[in-house]
């Protein structure tokens, strides 16, 4: 099924809840980035977070 805004060759499929973008098939995933002052934070609030049973990535840029 064609969506709004995307061109051939994407397009989304909401039955399947995928966006195809060429040979690439992605499955939509949704996140929240936390800033932290600095490392120790950072892994206080990963340790906090992960301990409520979330699924995490810690990036550093």
């Amino acid at each position: 099924m064609y969506r709004a805004g995307l061109t051939a060759p994407e397009y989304f499929c909401p039955e399947l809840k995928l966006l195809v973008m060429g040979k690439y098939t992605y499955k939509p995933q949704y996140g929240v980035i936390v800033i932290c002052t600095d490392e120790k934070e950072q892994q206080a609030i990963y340790e906090r977070l992960k301990a409520e049973g979330l699924t995490l990535k810690v990036v550093s840029v």
